[in-house]
Order: C-alpha cells, then structure tokens, then sequence
C-alpha cells in the first residue's frame, strides 16, 4: 500500500459523521451503516489491545546496548499455545519481554471521549521534540491489532526510507492521525547524521528515537477503512529522524505557539473571531497590521572565517529564526522576536490596540 494512505484531513475528520444508506434489490430493504459510539468502541478497543499487548513478547534484549537499531530490528512474536489453544509461558525470559510489562500507558481527550493508548519506547533519541503541529521526518511500518489476533499480520502502509509528514494540517493540505500528533512529541529526533561515505547519498542517522505506539481506533481511522476495515486499532513501529518547526500561516509565530488555551487543538484558537484560526491567520489580532510586522526583526552576522571563528548567538526564548543562509563561511540569520509594547502581558500581535509595525 502506498504511503498516502496514512495521510487524512484531520479538520476534515473532526467534521464527518458517516452514515452510507444502499438500496438491497434482493428484498427491497434499506441497508443503514451507523457508525459506532466513540466512547463504547473505545472499550472494545482497549479490551483488544489490552488482549494482544499480554499475549505478545518482543526482542529485548536486542535493544540493551547501542542507539541505531532500526525500526526492521523490532521482532514482536505472539506466545505460544498447548493443543487446546491455550497461551504458554514467555519463552526465554532473559532475553524476551511481554508487551504488556514493557509499555508505558497514557491517555488523551480527543473529540470528548478519553483515549487510552501504549507506548514501547526502546530509545528516547538525542536530539530535540516536535510539537504536535510540526513536519516530521520518519520511517516506520504498520499493521492491525485485530489482524494479528485474527491470525494475520500483513503490513498495510510503510516506509524504509525517510519520508516527511505535516501533523497539522492548514485544512487544505493533509495531515496525520491523532495518534502520530500525540505521541511523536514523546521522542527526541536524532541527535545528527553522516552522509555515507560510500558515494550513494545515503544519510545515516545518529541517536534517532525508536519505538512502538499501541493506538485505539479512534486515533487513528475510526469508521474509515485505510487500513482495509474500520474500527482498527494499530501499531506503529518507527524512527523518528529529524523534524521542522511548521508555520503554517508564515506569519512568524510557530504553529504550537498558536494554540493559546494549551489544549493541544490550534482549531479553536481564534482572537480576533474572524472565522479563521491563528495558525492560518496572517493577522490575529485584526488591527490591520499584520502578525508579521508586529515582531521585532533582527539579523545576525557570524564569520566563520575568522580566528577565532565566530559564535552564532543564542536564540531567546521568545525569538524564533525564520531564516539561515550560508555563504563562504558567512552565517546569516534573521529572526523575530515577540513585542509586547505596553508590557500588559498581552503580545502585540494579539493586541488590538496595539498597532506598532516593527518593519517601518
């Protein structure tokens, strides 16, 4: 299956109720697909998952030492069973785990309904988090919880090679599943890579995160059938390699930033009630300047040619790059920093009243 199946509107899905009526022209009778309440399909799925996680081990002890293993090396293997079909004893303990001794347990609100889900977490990785709003640069692979209880487990979307997706969409690009937004954030990217020496262009990555998320169904696809049926819960092994802090609106305020009551929703954040939300709103605050100009604009010069080479400045905490360039060892970075004119605590991009445009 190809990788776009992992992508959906996540504005979109917050949006659709399904309900598909088809004519039967055997007994004239109507066909009604009603989709499933979300808070008792979430009491399924937790059973199922519950069920697979004290049912299947993983490979770890392969894990004790060294911080490159691939998401490929992660082996999860169901217990075995007498005759009768009954589960058995972990087979060699010393050097395998029960899912459901290794895994970390959280739980989130997603569409009024609180969501249970699991995490295997086999390297935290060296470099820094995304926020739920940013572009992501993974590899990984995925399969069904209720396929492998069922006896199968066939791969239905997956990616050897480093592939980017936007956890946030603007509403017109595509996003991902809720689940990948609330658990990516978890791990820390790489903490750098080497280009392969071999000539290929193959970049091999340093301390990269690695692990694997247990999602119930109404993280991911709920009703939808991506995954070849609905109502699947799913597992996700992957390497979380390096990020990009996304700006949707390129207005100069990270998207994360955008979500102001901190619920981790930027969809119902919206100052100025214009009908369109922060992260997509060139200015916030309508005062007729936009967000943009309302930050205070700075350039920063390092030479690297010099002796010794110059130091690249340290970046506050409310000022944000929004370019770097390099030219013959001449580092050029340009940032904003957030104002807040009359120290109301109120930032002036969101501050009706405050009409100030930095860029004059």
């Amino acid at each position: 299956m190809k990788i776009k199946t992992l992508k959906f509107s996540l504005l979109l899905m917050a949006l659709i109720t399904v309900m598909i009526s088809c004519k039967n022209d055997d007994d004239d009778d109507d066909f009604v697909f009603v989709e499933e309440d979300r808070t008792e399909q979430q009491v399924k799925d937790k059973d199922s998952i519950l069920l697979y996680l004290s049912t299947h081990y993983y490979n770890s002890s392969d894990f004790d030492t060294g911080l490159n293993h691939k998401y490929t090396d992660i082996d999860i293997t169901e217990l075995p069973k007498d005759d009768e079909g009954n589960y058995l004893a972990l087979p060699d303990p010393t050097n395998n785990t029960l899912l459901l001794d290794a895994v970390d347990t959280y739980t989130t609100e997603y569409l009024d309904v609180s969501y249970e889900y699991y995490v295997l977490n086999l390297n935290q990785g060296g470099g820094d988090s995304p926020a739920f709003t940013d572009i992501v640069r993974v590899r990984y692979e995925g399969t069904s919880v209720n396929d492998a209880l069922s006896g199968t487990n066939e791969v239905f979307d997956s990616s050897v090679t480093p592939v980017n997706f936007n956890l946030q969409s603007n509403g017109i690009s595509t996003s991902v599943i809720k689940a990948w937004q609330v658990v990516f954030p978890m791990f820390n990217a790489a903490s750098g890579f080497d280009i392969n020496d071999n000539g290929n262009g193959i970049v091999d990555f340093n301390n990269f995160g690695l692990g694997v998320m247990f999602m119930p169904s109404g993280l991911c696809y709920f009703s939808g059938t991506s995954t070849g049926s609905s109502y699947d819960n799913l597992i996700f092994k992957f390497e979380l390699l390096q990020f990009e802090v996304e700006d949707h609106d390129n207005d100069g305020i990270p998207s994360y930033l955008e979500d102001l009551d901190n619920d981790l929703d930027i969809t119902n954040d919206d100052t100025d009630e214009d009908g369109f939300v922060n992260f997509i709103d060139s200015d916030d605050d309508a005062d007729g300047v936009s967000t943009l100009s309302e930050l205070i604009p700075n350039t920063y010069i390092v030479d690297t040619t010099t002796t010794p080479p110059g130091v690249e400045p340290t970046i506050a905490a409310n000022e944000f790059v929004r370019s770097r360039t390099e030219v013959e060892g001449i580092i050029t970075i340009k940032t904003v920093t957030i104002a807040d004119f009359n120290n109301d605590g109120t930032p002036d991009y969101l501050d009706e009243n405050i009409t100030i445009d930095y860029n004059e």
